[in-house]
């Protein structure tokens, strides 16, 4: 079993048992985003030693658990299946509905390439609506394009 993702299945149970929110959890890991932290502590991300370390102490983390922490991921690890989570499925869902749509519109826009996962953020909001709450979802990553040769 992957370390990191056993880890990830600790500090969830950790976090629903002293009942914290990823933002309690990212507000002691200065200069981190709540997206960025939630991913790290899901095991997509290392965090700095100060983080891991500050993380660490408010969910009572052993050292190795904080050090491991600060080690490189897996990341994306889905065994190339369709998510059955039915959060993720609706993002995959999203995406298969209007992946070409928005590569077209990013294509039309900056030529052709692609946008970065690595030099990439997202927010994840509230949006109020008189017919119930809407979820936003914003992302954000470098145009990076390819390279003529």
């Amino acid at each position: 079993m992957n370390a990191r993702l056993a880890l990830a299945e600790k500090i969830i149970s950790i976090k629903l048992e002293k009942k914290l929110r990823w933002e309690d959890l990212a507000v002691v890991c200065k200069g981190s985003s709540k997206e960025f932290v939630t991913a790290a502590l899901l095991g997509q991300h290392p965090l700095s030693e100060e983080a891991a370390k500050a993380v660490g102490k408010k969910l009572g983390l052993m050292d190795f658990e904080i050090q491991l922490l600060q080690t490189c991921p897996y990341r994306g690890e889905y065994d190339g299946v369709t998510p059955t989570d039915p959060t993720i499925y609706r993002l995959y869902e999203a995406l298969s509905l209007y992946g070409s749509t928005i590569k077209e519109l990013i294509h039309e826009e900056f030529g052709d390439g692609i946008m970065s996962a690595v030099d990439f953020y997202f927010s994840v909001n509230r949006e109020n609506d008189s017919k119930g709450d809407r979820v936003s979802i914003q992302f954000s990553g470098k145009f990076l394009p390819y390279r003529k040769f």
